[in-house]
């Protein structure tokens, strides 16, 4: 779907049509299902933020400015709910289970399965103590291959926070791996 059909759509969604709503979520539901699976490990949480990203279109669509990129746009605000259930996974307490996780449905993700198999332990647990902004940027940016300006869109932030956040996340990487 080309952007100014995407304005229009949004625009129609502001103003409650539910066609235009069914419309815009076929079209880009399968994209933002793939990348937030990528994203997330979870299958379960990777469609339910896809609802929850989903809601929040039809609540914020008026303030959709057009002219941007939209798909952009629905990724700023699934990268956000994403980003918010990993703050919320956070602060819970974690139960351990060491063996037989494939068993119960857990699964590791595409990009842990990678990191494993090219990086040690050490540069792993590296990544996941930084922030899930920090992550999101060396994710756009260094996993994705996305340009500083690609990342700012996609994220939903100024490119010079793009910039600062991806210095911020090298020195952590490699204060931790001193």
């Amino acid at each position: 779907m080309l952007c100014m059909e995407d304005d229009a759509a949004l625009r129609r969604i502001a103003a409650g049509d539910r066609a235009a709503f069914q419309a815009f979520y076929r079209a880009h539901a399968p994209w933002l299902a793939a990348r937030l699976r990528r994203r997330c490990a979870d299958p379960e949480l990777a469609a339910e933020l896809l609802q929850e990203t989903f809601l929040a279109v039809w609540r914020v669509a008026a303030g959709y400015r057009g002219g941007a990129q939209s798909a952009g746009w629905l990724w700023s605000i699934a990268l956000s709910r994403l980003i918010d259930s990993q703050r919320r996974a956070a602060v819970r307490p974690h139960t351990v289970v060491a063996l037989g996780d494939e068993e119960h449905g857990r699964h590791p993700s595409a990009e842990d399965e990678a990191l494993t198999r090219v990086w040690d332990t050490t540069v792993i647990d590296a990544l996941r103590r930084l922030s899930p902004e920090l992550r999101a940027v060396l994710q756009a940016t260094v996993l994705d291959g996305l340009s500083v300006r690609e990342a700012a869109v996609l994220l939903g932030v100024p490119e010079g926070t793009v910039k600062t956040r991806a210095m911020r996340a090298r020195r952590q990487l490699r204060e931790a791996l001193s």
